[in-house]
């Protein structure tokens, strides 16, 4: 049996695949990589590798598939196969780092209270931005990981890979959603133009978290991606 690899994204754990949990373990042996313990996309990575099987499947959400492409650069004699889900290789604006500094500026005076009620209901489709059920388990993750890791994921700034992705020579499946208020479409698009071996699938009628929004449509797109692929 494949080996698979997830990763999540800011501020969430491997809670984040459990609507698509059983599905996936019919691909191969589920492992889950812990971004919430180092504060660079870096050594993220090192951790993730010296914690993952000799090969296998990496797939990244969000924050996640920063670091994936990252894995896949180091070590692409073990990753057999990528995936990037609503995620981008755009590094860090400068605006984007002005109000992240803000942010943990902020965090370090006060008691983590988890994500504000904004933030929450922007990560899913407008139409489910007051899902109490998501928001909740949502919300429950981020209060799992707590301040530090907050803190700590805050401050990793993305150098971005863009100008490295066509040295990533591994089948890549690349997955964006049309309503996603964090991720754009045309990010995706950019990341499928520069790796070679791309494959790109828009999840309709969803926001950034797909694989809570959409679940059964994220795995089918997973399941007939490794088959086509013959990974």
């Amino acid at each position: 049996m494949r080996d698979l690899v997830f990763l999540p994204g800011f501020m969430l754990n491997a809670s984040l695949w459990d609507d698509m949990r059983g599905d996936l373990a019919t691909l191969g042996t589920l492992h889950f990589g812990d971004l919430g313990q180092d504060s660079s996309l870096d050594a993220m990575a090192e951790r993730v590798l010296a914690n993952a099987p000799d090969k296998f499947l990496l797939f990244g959400f969000s924050m996640g598939g920063f670091v994936a492409q990252a894995i896949a650069l180091k070590a692409p004699q073990r990753v057999l196969g990528l995936g990037l889900l609503n995620t981008s290789s755009r590094p860090q604006s400068a605006q984007e780092s002005t109000s992240t500094l803000a942010q943990i500026a902020l965090a370090e005076k006060a008691p983590f209270k988890g994500l504000t009620s904004r933030a929450l209901a922007s990560s899913l489709h407008p139409d489910r931005a007051a899902d109490t059920v998501l928001l909740q388990r949502l919300q429950a993750m981020a209060l799992q990981n707590g301040k530090e890791v907050f803190l700590r994921q805050l401050s990793t700034l993305r150098d971005g890979s863009y100008a490295d992705l066509h040295r990533i020579a591994c089948p890549a499946l690349i997955v964006a959603s049309d309503a996603d208020r964090l991720r754009t479409v045309e990010e995706s698009e950019e990341m499928a133009q520069r790796i070679p071996a791309a494959h790109l699938e828009i999840v309709r009628n969803c926001g950034h978290m797909t694989p809570m929004e959409k679940p059964q449509e994220l795995f089918a797109v997973i399941r007939d991606w490794i088959a086509a692929s013959k990974l």
